[in-house]
């Protein structure tokens, strides 16, 4: 039986545990330490921290506090591990707290926090998801359920003072080039709300001054969101710091490549069971800079997709050149209209775009001047048949059912 190394009670506040951060920060300290082939559990938060309820009222998600996130339980220290190194996680088991059987998905307002499709939909909506063994289904969403592929939406090691200094400068000066935009181009040092794991006083203080936020994926591993980091992957993140410094949250009981709505997947509180191992100047050996993981072997079996492709065209019309951003958003778009034919608000194929284990792919990008990226959505995951027929589509939904939303105040 492995030990349960980091433990949450999710009646309490985070900030009231030693062994919960929400910046990266190269002097947060390491409590627990292991060695290398030790396998351990450790529980952690949903990752605003507790802040959205079982309702159906969206005004939690329209007030959520961006500065809170990410809660993260860690660091983690692993004996004999040095910069330079690459630290093994296997992720061996990964499931949800008892006494949280259920997750959220959310689209930020706009005016706090906004998403990938934020000017499609600017007010802040939710669904709720109940878990039933490995599948789950939505008060919210009718007409949809899937097997999650659960697994943590931001996972890696701190880092050390120059890569530190090397973020801050380069997402300062990204800011600083249209800093009255809403949402912001990037999520710069926040002392409100910060928590530095055991850290006091003025050292504390200072250091979340400077501390990094836990918003994107970095060279580290971060908020990554890769839906197949799931029970049975291995991930070999680059090592700077003495002891890694290994932290993780922001589980995910299913989601759709791209986490699409930001406040994306099915986001739940739950535990991992986790083993560990060095390979020693393994980042220069394998002239690894970013992680890189070999995925779960198991995993949901939808083999039957309706494919939906985007182009770098813009809703206005305009041209942009191999941009696959635009091109998954318009596939994304292309794959809602879609979906409203058959019922759906825009909200809900949004949801579902977002919670259940679509793929996305970046189909092309070397046909000047357009990019194409398509957008995979299973089949099977519906109740009802959703492929295109001489008939046309039937409606299915008759719009009594939706996902609450809360305006701006």
């Amino acid at each position: 039986m492995a030990d349960t190394l980091i433990s949450v009670d999710l009646s309490e506040s985070p900030h009231t545990n030693e062994n919960i951060h929400n910046r990266w920060h190269p002097d947060i300290p390491i409590n627990i330490w292991v060695e290398q082939g030790d396998d351990f559990k450790i529980e952690t938060y949903d990752w605003t921290g507790g802040q959205i309820k079982n309702d159906d009222d969206a005004s939690d998600v329209r007030d959520v506090e961006l500065e809170q996130v990410h809660y993260l339980s860690g660091p983690i220290g692993v004996k004999g591990a040095e910069p330079g190194d690459l630290l093994v996680v296997e992720i061996l088991d990964i499931g949800a707290k008892e006494e949280m059987n259920w997750g959220f998905n959310g689209f930020f307002s706009k005016n706090n926090g906004g998403g990938f499709l934020t000017d499609h939909f600017p007010s802040a909506q939710k669904s709720i998801w109940d878990f039933d063994g490995m599948f789950t289904k939505s008060r919210h969403v009718p007409g949809v359920k899937y097997a999650g592929l659960i697994h943590p939406g931001l996972i890696g090691c701190l880092p050390d003072r120059k890569m530190l200094d090397m973020w801050n400068s380069r997402e300062t000066k990204l800011f600083n080039t249209d800093p009255e935009r809403v949402p912001p181009l990037a999520a710069l040092p926040n002392t409100q709300s910060a928590h530095m794991g055991a850290m006091q006083g003025d050292a504390r203080d200072k250091a979340a001054m400077e501390a990094a936020r836990t918003v994107p994926p970095r060279e580290h591993g971060g908020n990554c969101d890769i839906k197949d980091l799931s029970r049975g992957c291995k991930i070999y993140f680059p090592v700077y710091v003495d002891g890694a410094g290994l932290s993780m949250g922001d589980l995910h009981f299913s989601q759709g490549d791209g986490e699409i709505t930001f406040c994306g997947a099915i986001e739940m509180a739950g535990w991992l069971h986790l083993k560990v191992e060095v390979i020693k100047a393994g980042m220069e050996k394998y002239g690894v800079k970013n992680p890189i993981f070999k995925p779960s072997p198991i995993k949901p079996q939808y083999d039957d997709f309706l494919i939906f492709e985007g182009i770098s065209v813009d809703e206005s019309g305009e041209q942009h050149y191999l941009d696959v951003h635009i091109a998954y958003r318009q596939a994304c778009l292309n794959a809602i209209e879609y979906l409203k034919k058959f019922g759906y608000t825009g909200a809900q194929a949004y949801s579902i775009l977002g919670t259940a284990p679509v793929q996305g792919h970046i189909s092309g990008v070397v046909d000047i001047p357009n990019a194409c990226a398509t957008l995979w959505l299973p089949n099977d995951i519906f109740e009802w048949d959703m492929m295109p027929n001489a008939d046309g589509p039937k409606k299915y939904l008759d719009g009594s059912v939706d996902m609450p939303i809360a305006p701006d105040l």
